[in-house]
């Protein structure tokens, strides 16, 4: 199951998501915003991020005006890896060396048909398990730091 969540700047490309996801016959769950429906993206962020840390969702998708924002707010929770990409590379490397379990987009610097490439990059890409020491100082620092 894939969360998913958009503000009201990245709506569109959400919507375009969710029909490719429909498409390809993939469970997600739609965390927001409806249409018009003009909410601030930490909330959703957060909203997204719970679902992923609590495990309610495998992994998840966030989309506003740059994905940014989202992705900052996104790591502020505990195992957390949320990698905002702009290309298949990107998203190829989030997944294979970081183990990334959200990605985040930008609905003003993708056209439909790149961000659907993005995703279904990220998607496809396992993560390879060699960088697991780096992956664990990662994870001593976030224990050090968030308490």
């Amino acid at each position: 199951m894939i969360a998913i969540g958009s503000n009201h700047a990245g709506y569109n490309l959400k919507e375009e998501i969710k029909k490719y996801l429909d498409e390809k016959q993939i469970e997600y769950k739609d965390f927001g915003v409806g249409e018009n429906e003009i909410i601030d993206y930490p909330e959703i962020a957060k909203k997204i991020s719970k679902a992923v840390q609590t495990k309610e969702c495998k992994t998840g998708i966030l989309v506003s005006k740059t994905g940014l924002g989202m992705s900052i707010v996104a790591n502020k929770f505990k195992g957390i890896k949320c990698v905002p990409c702009y290309d298949e590379y990107t998203a190829k490397y989030a997944k294979k060396y970081h183990n990334s379990n959200i990605i985040a987009l930008g609905e003003d610097g993708l056209n439909i048909s790149t961000a659907i490439c993005i995703l279904r990059m990220w998607l496809a890409t396992e993560y390879e398990g060699e960088r697991k020491d780096e992956l664990n100082e990662i994870d001593e620092i976030e224990k050090e730091n968030m308490k």
